[in-house]
């Protein structure tokens, strides 16, 4: 569990993951030593994965986001959902509950981006079914844990 301290460190990081440890040791009221102690903790125990910056999708031309849910079948589904994962277009694959098996996040550049994509999961032997939907607004992307 993460103490008080833990938590208002990663509430800086989230605010700006570039501020220096002494900035941060300023902020959450405590010495740079224990800031630095703490986030390499964090590291070395995989609580905080990495470091990226979060960058603008149409600055890279993909201007259309699709939420794919899959029916997977003959009891191939995590080694079909790591397949799916290899693609950059893909930025998510979750395992879920109820009616399909899977769900994917993909940004792409435009519709025939898009249905290629589609027709080579449907290629794929296991994949029985998809339904895409297509964002049409975005209202809310969150990257960050917030604590």
């Amino acid at each position: 569990m993460i103490d008080d301290l833990g938590k208002k460190i990663i509430r800086v990081l989230n605010q700006n993951a570039r501020r220096s440890f002494r900035e941060i040791a300023k902020e959450v009221g405590t010495s740079v030593t224990a800031v630095i102690h703490k986030i390499k903790k964090f590291e070395e125990s995989g609580i905080i994965k990495g470091y990226i910056p979060i960058v603008d999708p149409e600055y890279f031309d993909l201007k259309l986001i699709a939420i794919i849910a899959l029916r997977i079948s003959r009891g191939k589904l995590l080694e079909t959902q790591k397949k799916i994962a290899e693609d950059p277009r893909v930025v998510a694959v979750y395992d879920i509950t109820g009616e399909w098996d899977s769900m994917i996040i993909g940004y792409f550049k435009d519709r025939q981006d898009l249905n290629s994509f589609i027709k080579n999961l449907l290629s794929q032997e296991n994949v029985d079914r998809s339904v895409t939907h297509i964002v049409l607004n975005m209202v809310k992307e969150e990257r960050r844990i917030l604590v």
